[in-house]
């Protein structure tokens, strides 16, 4: 039996959101760790998001056995079925979901609290960061996209106005004159 930590967050709720996924096998060993940046979406939307990766990455690799934990009470409840899935956006996920356990010959989903789950929470982070051009920031808006005027001169990028802070994206279009 293998084990997957999940985990989603949203920083707005919605707002820019993201998973992250730790698995290991029975002894302890980290097999994979998978995180994405999911765009704008609710929190728990992020959960499922991290619930299926994990789902995906079990039956892709052969795993016919898998325990997940989570932090996400109302995830792991819905999935147990003490909740119902009342929310639209929710209802194609949880049904997916379901669809791949079926195929599964054992499977487990137990809660956690947030502390029992760091390794996942940190991937769900970064790749919240990813998403909004950062590295290293764990909270806090996203910046918001400009356009910079510059030359290059000896291969180098001198901006007109302005300056990035260090670890920003940037997509540079150049133009002749």
């Amino acid at each position: 039996m293998i084990v997957a930590y999940c985990d989603g967050g949203s920083r707005g709720n919605p707002g820019p959101a993201g998973f992250g996924v730790h698995i290991e096998d029975a002894d302890g060993k980290t097999l994979a760790q998978l995180s994405e940046y999911i765009g704008r979406k609710t929190n728990n939307f992020a959960e499922y998001s991290g619930l299926l990766t994990a789902l995906n990455y079990a039956l892709e690799q052969g795993y016919s056995r898998l325990k997940v934990v989570s932090d996400s009470e109302l995830m792991v409840k819905q999935i147990k079925g003490q909740y119902r899935v009342q929310s639209p956006e929710l209802r194609p996920l949880y049904e997916e979901a379901k669809r791949r356990i079926a195929r599964l010959d054992s499977f487990q989903i137990q809660h956690v609290l947030r502390e029992k789950n760091r390794h996942a929470d940190r991937l769900a982070n970064e790749a919240m960061d990813r998403g909004m051009g950062r590295t290293g920031a764990t909270s806090g808006p996203a910046a918001p996209k400009r356009e910079l005027k510059g030359f290059v001169k000896g291969g180098v990028v001198h901006f007109l106005e302005g300056e990035l802070p260090d670890g920003v994206f940037v997509r540079i279009t150049p133009e002749r004159r």
